[in-house]
């Protein structure tokens, strides 16, 4: 993943927040490298971290996957298509055309690193500007293994990239499990 970050989706009401959602859903926007990983690939790293058939409760707690042109469409629908034959019931996560994306407000950004102090100062000491701080893909990357995301084998091959200090390495190698 080059970059995430939460916001709203799915609906028309003008300029969502969390206050007023309105007829939006929490969402999270995945920027990634198409030469490294595919839409396709993307999609099944969803479905496995998602429960398919979970009837959401709110529009708030929708469950959707949104595409951007006709291609991720079909393979969206194909995906869900597979989901639904190999587990043998009807998903209930939408497939629809994204229309736009607004940003959370600053607290929502990179929620799961925030519960470990140390690490944020450390990414807010190189990223002090907040903005640079929810785009950088290293904050995104810290913030996915805060989430209990990603192995210790993943982590060996990129601790050294991700700009933490030895004390910092220290404490996300204790966070991450195998």
């Amino acid at each position: 993943m080059v970059r995430t970050r939460v916001g709203y989706a799915g609906g028309l009401t003008p300029t969502p927040t969390y206050a007023r959602i309105g007829d939006h859903t929490e969402t999270v926007q995945v920027d990634y490298d198409p030469a490294r990983l595919t839409y396709a690939q993307l999609l099944e790293i969803f479905w496995e971290a998602h429960q398919p058939t979970r009837q959401p409760w709110s529009r708030q707690y929708w469950n959707a996957v949104f595409f951007h042109d006709d291609a991720q469409r079909r393979i969206a629908m194909a995906s869900k298509a597979a989901v639904e034959q190999k587990i043998g019931r009807a998903v209930q996560t939408e497939v629809l055309p994204l229309r736009a994306f607004t940003l959370a407000e600053d607290y929502h950004q990179k929620y799961a690193l925030k519960r470990h102090e140390a690490l944020t100062a450390e990414m807010q000491r190189i990223f002090p500007r907040h903005e640079d701080f929810v785009d950088s893909t290293a904050v995104a990357r810290l913030n996915g293994y805060a989430g209990s995301n990603g192995s210790r084998g993943q982590l060996r091959r990129e601790i050294d990239r991700l700009g933490l200090s030895a004390e910092g390495k220290k404490a996300l190698t204790a966070m991450v499990r195998e």
